[in-house]
């Protein structure tokens, strides 16, 4: 929705706990709208904070964020942290009277995820999962066909975020102790989200799943990469993650996901299979049976994805002007569920184990 912004309407003012890149990307955004006023930012990281107060004009600078949360009075928070640390920061911000955005996956466990949105009700807060691919104008289209019926009974979906050589050099990724896992839980769980939602989140009752690590955990200046130099002493997450998820409907997804694979290039993508339809997220395309033939549809034309633009847009919005959210915090707790399953049943060989 469009607003308009007049002088002495009210300002969100806003607050970040974690000062990385994920953080600026919220920055970059909140900082076009005039509605909202970024006051304060907390994070071990003071060289990072500077740059931000430097770039956004943000006036306080917290290496604690609790401190942050007791000295500044603030409407609301984005959760910009290493995933064990989510729960525990959002609640805290919850408890602050603060709404929360928090960015993917909602926390270090399905327990921990539950406990925000408990904390959230209890509070009568607001809390949203940043899953921003939902916003996609690819994934609106095709949820838009399955609301319609145009697959028929979704069967089955292919779910795919691998790269070839793509171990990040920075931050923890490499880290279970504090992000919980590797590629599947930072960048699977985005295609699979999007591949629930567009299925229209069905309940998922198992999972099964491998996971294999052979490169992270050695250096990694023997071959030519955009990301070399990733800390291969204290990697001990998988390089590649492999599943099956049974939902209560009958409908099965399988789960490819890595931070490096023997590929011959890097796939960012879902198919789903239906009785009536299929489609494809990337080109987005749909296909089916119509007049006695097999048809391929497209649509004519697309918006940018300008996917954070969106994901903060509908935040603030959902806050200020208590528009609906497309994000809510109990979908990043289904998707949470999902991804503990796997890592729960791959550490027991890849036995099968309920949801």
């Amino acid at each position: 929705m469009n607003r308009v912004y007049k002088e002495g309407d009210k300002k969100l003012r806003y607050g970040f706990i974690g000062a990385g890149g994920i953080a600026s990307a919220h920055m970059k955004e909140l900082a076009l709208r005039k509605d909202v006023e970024m006051v304060a930012m907390a994070d071990p990281n003071t060289e990072a904070m500077a740059n931000y107060a430097s770039k956004f004009g943000i006036p306080n600078s917290f290496t604690d964020w609790r401190e942050m949360l007791s000295k500044v009075k603030l409407d609301a928070v984005s959760i910009c942290t290493p995933n064990k640390l989510h729960a525990e920061c959002a609640i805290g911000a919850l408890e602050a009277g603060c709404d929360v955005l928090c960015e993917k996956p909602l926390a270090g466990s399905a327990e921990e995820g539950q406990a925000m949105i408990d904390a959230a009700e209890k509070l009568g807060r607001k809390l949203v999962i940043g899953f921003q691919y939902r916003f996609s104008p690819k994934t609106q289209f095709l949820r838009k066909a399955a609301d319609n019926g145009q697959f028929g009974k979704i069967l089955y979906v292919s779910v795919k975020a691998l790269r070839r050589r793509g171990i990040p050099n920075w931050g923890v990724f490499g880290r279970k102790e504090l992000q919980g896992g590797g590629p599947l839980i930072d960048i699977g769980v985005h295609v699979l989200e999007m591949a629930h939602y567009t299925m229209g989140s069905p309940t998922p009752i198992s999972a099964c799943a491998d996971m294999f690590t052979y490169l992270g955990n050695k250096p990694s200046d023997t071959i030519e990469s955009n990301w070399k130099g990733w800390d291969y002493k204290t990697y001990n997450v998988e390089d590649l993650a492999v599943g099956r998820i049974r939902f209560d409907n009958g409908a099965v997804i399988h789960v490819e996901s890595s931070f490096a694979a023997h590929i011959e290039k890097n796939e960012w993508n879902f198919q789903l299979m239906g009785e009536k339809g299929g489609a494809t997220w990337d080109p987005a395309k749909i296909f089916r049976d119509e007049d006695g033939h097999m048809v391929d549809k497209n649509p004519g034309w697309l918006a940018e994805d300008k996917l954070f633009n969106r994901k903060m847009n509908n935040f603030v919005d959902h806050i200020l002007y208590d528009e609906p959210t497309l994000a809510p915090g109990r979908d990043g707790l289904a998707v949470q569920k999902m991804i503990d399953a796997m890592y729960r049943s791959a550490a027991k060989n890849g036995v099968e184990v309920k949801i």
